[in-house]
């Protein structure tokens, strides 16, 4: 459909608004000022709100928040929590929350779910961090910024306002503001994003866009748009740049971070630096903003978007001042790193506040990258305060608003902690990794960067480091440029990653057309058998009207049982519909009425192995923190399984308490509950924690409570009871990959069992030893001192067999050549041979020695140029160094001896 749009409103018609083209980008624009002829964004209009405030009065952080959210509520709309940063809590197709839109998709945005007020308004902390090596340099780019914004959501018969209303909003507020009202124009342009699209304008001010009103109305499919029934009200305001422009500083992180940035100029000596520079610097505080500001300028005048730029920009402002370009970067780069730190530390604040754990995969991985960013800048800028304390101020000036992050402070610190340890073991081990790389290269490539960056956590800058430093010992000339956006390409290729966890491939349902199935064990969790009409029969599988029978699903594997007195062997879901897999479909006929059974027994444990797995998650929450979170489960019927973030591998004693806690909630006895609830009541009522067990489609979501324990949205089979579980055993912890621990463990009868294998152990290893458990631990202790002095004995015995050897085949060498060879059967271990060889190769000697087991050795003297590594593939099969090479003979000595003379002769 093509698509037409009128750009005129209100408010345009009633105060006098002129459209115009601007003559510098050709764009078009509503204006109150007669004698405008631009369109007043960048690059067609410098920054003219620096050094020169345009509200009427300078806002911190914290007041731009409150005002914005103030005034769209006394304008009717109702203010909402914000969602946390991290997107995958509630959707499966990006990380980490980048728009305020982002919190209402895909459920509202598709109309599925109503949104939990209408008209609303938010102040939504985002993370992008396509930009995040422009961060520090430009003086706007931030990695964690606030989009506020006001939203509605329009239905046909519901209907709350659209452009006019949105319009004269923005206009208001920025009126409120104390903006110049001609100042503002409004620029007609077009939005698209996550398969939606629609009109939008682009609200500038002083050469800076301030906000971005998108009236979402179509459906792109290909190149073609689709009108879509709800129509959205999509505006986005930055919080940042509003403070910005209310306080007139050289950057926005002067006018965002304002203390935080003088605490970090104060520690790294700044000021002292520009001072000490030479009589031809510039040296005064005063002149220093001077620069940044023009930076800033320029910098909104290129409209950055890539490194190149940044390079360009750096020269324009260098000739705009009259300043060579390699002083003004000794000038800039401290402060940008300043900058980017203090910008990258409310990152972080945001990032595991909201209980991010940092790993190698996901957004564990971009919070690491940011981490590791933050600390390679407070190296190069000299700063001493630990990253901790820098966070700390971040969370004291965050807490009036977001109190809940510094209810994670005690996390924050110890992941920090943890991370900061990781990466100075990284920077240790780093010279050997990339040393043992350039053995076989001469030029580092980016993707052998990303591959030390991504495997080994190396940063570019200390690979670039320490092939200086080989490169100055002259041995071989290394290769190796870091590009200035690395960070940036290595971000936006994990946060393409495909985000939803790898699932194992199953045998593919076939389409059946039939009604969906009544899921009798919601109804009655404790029926054990019905009887159902038969409504199809596809391929092995049968299809009810109604059933018992639970489908594998979220962790939890499949109930058997019998229809009739056939054996149900599998049972799953398709599209609502429920498969029941049986040997015998012919015995099957549409209309039938079967009777079905499941095996209670099998079920029962399921039961008590789900309802664990929730009582585990919350009992590791308790002893590990908030910022736990479900990662996957495996729920059957002898053990289940639960994997977990955290940041640090579990301890015995948290172990034990987790188990502690696990066995008190179940003596309590607590009722669990189960219920169906609307998607808003839910996470209204209960928070985003009811998604541990992964994104839950659809409006109405069933909602497992244990009551003041553990809340999820979980479509198992559970007890009614927690004292129905039974003792909980929690068998192993192990770490799965960085950041995700696993527990195994059983439930009821299963863990006396376990218990009892354990005793079994115990009582046989006792017994062994001849004494009583109590004294196994003391016995064993006894003995394994006793095996190593034993140990510390045999391995001397060796080593004297070996020199008393050395006399008995000393006479037994043969010339070959110029060298000296011995080949010859020893009895004797590997180790014992290995002693041997030790005591009797000369310097022009080679020695093969074998033994009983078919083992063979090679060991060659320092003036022999014969490899033992080729030598040993050419008498036996092994392999090796140069001076010593070991593996496995199967010809006689005889043989191998001939072979080793052709080879020193050939």
């Amino acid at each position: 459909m093509e698509i037409k749009h009128d750009y005129r409103v209100k408010l345009f018609d009633e105060m006098g608004f002129m459209r115009k083209k601007c003559k510098e980008c050709g764009q078009y624009f509503w204006t109150l000022d007669p004698d405008r002829e631009t369109c007043g964004d960048s690059p067609c209009d410098k920054y003219s709100f620096i050094g020169n405030p345009i509200t009427k009065k300078k806002y911190t952080y914290n007041e731009m928040v409150k005002e914005y959210i103030k005034f769209f509520e006394e304008n009717g709309h109702t203010p909402i929590k914000r969602s946390p940063v991290i997107a995958r809590r509630w959707r499966d197709d990006i990380l980490l929350t980048i728009a305020s839109i982002a919190v209402f998709q895909p459920w509202v945005t598709k109309g599925i779910v109503e949104p939990v007020a209408n008209p609303l308004v938010i102040a939504q902390p985002c993370i992008r961090l396509n930009d995040i090596d422009n961060v520090g340099r430009t003086g706007r780019h931030m990695t964690c910024f606030t989009m506020a914004a006001h939203h509605a959501f329009n239905k046909e018969d519901d209907f709350k306002y659209w452009t006019d209303k949105t319009v004269e909003l923005c206009f208001n507020f920025m009126k409120r503001l104390g903006i110049d009202e001609k100042s503002i124009t409004f620029i007609e342009s077009w939005w698209e994003g996550g398969g939606n699209a629609g009109p939008c304008y682009e609200v500038i001010t002083h050469g800076v866009e301030l906000a971005t009103l998108v009236f979402m109305q179509y459906e792109k499919i290909g190149d073609s748009y689709k009108e879509i029934p709800l129509k959205i009200v999509d505006t986005g305001y930055g919080i940042e740049r509003f403070v910005w422009a209310s306080q007139g500083t050289p950057t926005a992180y002067d006018a965002v971070f304002g203390n935080i940035v003088k605490k970090l100029k104060e520690n790294a000596g700044i000021d002292k630096i520009f001072e000490s520079q030479d009589s031809s610097s510039i040296a005064s505080a005063q002149d220093v903003e001077r620069i940044l500001a023009e930076s800033a300028t320029l910098a909104g005048l290129m409209d950055i978007e890539n490194v190149g730029d940044l390079r360009v920009l750096r020269k324009k402002v260098a000739e705009k001042i009259g300043m060579d370009v390699n002083e003004l970067d000794k000038i800039l780069s401290p402060l940008e790193y300043i900058y980017a730190i203090a910008d990258h530390t409310r990152c972080l604040s945001f990032m595991f506040g909201d209980g991010i754990v940092p790993s190698n995969v996901r957004e564990g991985y971009l919070a690491r990258l940011v981490l590791r960013k933050t600390l390679r800048y407070m190296d190069k800028v000299g700063i001493s305060i630990p990253l901790k304390e820098i966070i700390c101020m971040q969370l004291e000036d965050l807490k009036d608003l977001y109190p809940e992050l510094m209810e994670m402070k005690d996390y924050i610190m110890d992941v920090v902690d943890a991370e900061e340890k990781k990466y100075i073991q990284t920077i240790n081990r780093g010279r050997g990794i990339v040393e043992r790389m350039v053995k076989s290269k001469t030029e580092i490539s980016l993707d052998d960067l990303i591959e030390l960056y991504d495997s080994n956590g190396l940063p570019p800058e200390v690979v670039q480091d320490i092939v200086e430093e080989i490169n100055k010992k002259g041995k071989k000339e290394i290769k190796v440029t870091v590009p200035d956006n690395f960070y940036t390409i290595v971000a936006e290729r994990h946060e393409e990653e495909g985000v939803e966890e790898p699932k194992a491939k199953k045998q593919e349902l076939p389409d059946v057309d039939a009604p969906e199935t009544e899921l009798l064990f919601y109804k009655n969790p404790k029926q054990k058998e019905f009887e159902g009409k038969v409504l199809r029969t596809v391929g092995d599988y049968v299809i009810l009207d109604k059933t018992i029978f639970y489908p594998e699903g979220g962790g939890q594997k499949y109930d058997i049982g019998y229809l009739n007195d056939i054996k149900v062997l599998e049972v799953q879901k398709k599209n609502g519909i429920v498969y029941h897999k049986v040997p015998e479909v012919s015995r099957f006929k549409e209309g039938d009425i079967v009777k079905g059974t499941i095996d209670w027994i099998n079920r029962e444990k399921l039961m008590r192995n789900h309802t664990a797995t929730h009582i585990i998650n919350a009992a590791a929450q308790k002893v590990l923190g908030k910022h736990v979170w479900q990662t996957g489960s495996n729920v059957d019927t002898e053990k289940g399984r639960l994997d977990i973030t955290h940041y640090e591998r579990i301890t015995r004693e948290q172990l034990k308490e987790i188990e502690k806690i696990a066995n008190d909630i179940v003596l309590k006895g607590i009722n669990v509950k189960s219920s169906f609830m609307s998607r808003n009541e839910a996470e209204q009522k209960y928070g985003f924690r009811i998604y541990q067990g992964g994104v839950v489609p659809g409006n109405t979501l069933r909602i497992i409570e244990i009551e003041g324990t553990d809340v999820e949205a979980c479509g198992g089979t559970h007890c009614e009871n927690t004292s129905e579980v039974g003792f909980i055993k929690i068998l192993k912890t192990e770490r799965i990959q960085d950041g995700v621990e696993r527990l195994e463990y059983t439930s009821g009868t299963n863990s006396v069992e376990e218990v009892q294998k354990i005793e079994d152990f115990l009582i046989e290893s006792a017994d062994i030893l001849g004494v009583p458990t109590t004294q196994l631990p003391k016995t064993v202790k006894r003995f394994f001192e006793e095996w190593k002095e034993q140990k510390k004995t045999i391995e001397e015995l060796q080593k004297k067999i070996g020199e008393f050897k050395k006399y008995e085949l000393a006479n037994k060498f043969e010339k070959v050549g110029e060298y000296d060879v011995l080949v010859e059967l020893v009895t004797g271990t590997q180790k014992e041979l290995m002693s041997i060889a030790d005591n009797i190769t000369g310097e022009n000697s080679i020695v093969v020695l074998l033994n009983e087991n078919n083992y063979i050795l090679c060991k060659r003297g320092k003036n022999v140029n014969l490899s033992m590594k080729e030598l040993i593939r050419t008498i036996a099969k092994g392999g090796g160094k140069d001076d010593l090479a070991q593996g496995k003979y199967s010809d006689d000595i005889e043989s191998i001896k001939a072979k080793v003379i052709g080879a020193l002769q050939s």
